[in-house]
């Protein structure tokens, strides 16, 4: 049965809410049985114990080398079909928390719900809407199992703060044409090729510690901007654009397909975008599927990873009735989604992103100078996905 429970997001400022989360992790961190050092609860969090084997349909292909950041990366696949199934012996309940259901990159959990992958392992799957700061203290207590969202800050805090989170497959990368990312209103005299970002006012939804800061750090430095330079303004999803193109801001964070409307449209200028071939989001695991129940873990990202395999190769746009599809299913206009070229949907997360985000967020002031990073063992488990197309690192 397809269940979805709609919450209701806030509106409150990222550093608060950051400033909030930490507050209720660190007061009950005590609880949490992973908050320590042991290496044995360590190692069967992340999954060292457990043997992985050859997967039908899964070969060499279904792996590529972390280490890789290649723009045009050849992405990780199986035959489509693969992995086959493998039915837990009991049915297992699972909540997935999302910040939205109608967005694109949400679309393979959508999918994997209506074509029945998730029911072909045995899990009821629920997708549960959430804002990440609402969901995080309920992933790390076990009330949600795991969270489709992006390593941002008050994920790396909340890891810092005891429990045991962990960042354990990608979703998406940019596809070839998309201009998704930091747009600029131009002044007299600048282009895309001279523009000074220094000083200038940013629309975003988000606000600081989003994942965002990553991409947007490397496009203000190539324009004279840094971080610590712009000011921030968060605005509401309808409002962003609207604030750009009446002066309220003049710069702002445009996603798919919002960007499309000031596309080659004079006095605006793309500076750039997420990196290609690198998912800086993805499947975040709690307790529950990292350590109390595993065999749901790898059966949740088994189903995931096959759908992707299944309907999501190359450009899906392609297909036009999977367009069609697709539009009904996450409730938005054939021709908007049409507008934008297909995600590149990778389950595969890079070697090194949670450092370059760590390093973001400092910058941006979100987190301290004197806070230690966090290393990618204490952030990042590929194991879980690697035993589930068969590959042993």
């Amino acid at each position: 049965m397809r269940r979805r429970f709609q919450g209701f997001a806030p509106t409150v400022p990222v550093a608060l809410a950051v400033a909030a989360l930490l507050t209720a992790l660190t007061a009950t961190a005590c609880s949490s049985p992973y908050a320590g050092d042991d290496a044995d609860a360590r190692a069967r969090s992340e999954g060292a114990t457990r043997a992985i084997r050859p997967v039908e349909g899964c070969g060499t292909s279904s792996w590529t080398d972390p280490a890789d950041l290649s723009a045009d990366r050849t992405l990780a696949r199986c035959q489509p079909g693969a992995p086959p199934p493998v039915r837990l012996s009991e049915r297992r309940r699972i909540t997935i928390a999302t910040g939205t259901l109608s967005a694109e990159y949400v679309a393979p959990l959508e999918v994997a719900l209506d074509k029945g992958e998730f029911a072909r392992e045995g899990l009821d799957v629920t997708l549960k809407v959430l804002p990440t700061p609402d969901a995080l203290p309920l992933l790390a207590k076990g009330d949600v199992d795991a969270l489709w969202a992006a390593p941002e800050a008050a994920v790396m805090n909340g890891v810092r703060g005891g429990f045991d989170i962990r960042w354990v497959a990608g979703n998406f990368s940019p596809g070839p044409g998309s201009k998704s990312g930091l747009w600029v209103r131009l002044k007299d005299g600048e282009s895309a090729a001279d523009v000074k970002m220094s000083g200038r006012r940013l629309g975003t939804m988000i606000g600081k510690g989003s994942v965002i800061a990553y991409p947007m750090e490397k496009a203000l430095r190539q324009h004279g901007g840094d971080l610590a330079r712009i000011q921030y303004q968060q605005l509401g999803s309808a409002d962003v654009l609207t604030a750009l193109e009446n002066g309220g801001v003049d710069s702002a964070w445009l996603l798919d397909p919002v960007w499309r409307r000031v596309d080659d449209k004079p006095g605006y200028a793309f500076l750039g975008g997420q990196p290609p071939g690198e998912p800086l989001g993805g499947l975040l695991y709690g307790p529950s599927l990292l350590a109390d129940d595993m065999d749901a873990g790898v059966a949740l990202l088994r189903a995931y990873i096959r759908t992707v395999n299944t309907y999501f190769v190359a450009d899906y746009k392609k297909d036009a009735a999977f367009v069609t599809y697709l539009a009904k299913l996450l409730k938005i206009d054939e021709a908007i989604l049409e507008s934008t070229p297909s995600l590149r949907m990778d389950w595969e997360i890079r070697a090194g992103t949670t450092d370059r985000l760590q390093a973001a967020y400092e910058a941006q002031g979100v987190t301290s100078e004197s806070t230690s990073p966090l290393p990618e063992s204490r952030t990042v488990n590929r194991r879980l996905y690697e035993e589930a197309v068969g590959h042993e690192p």
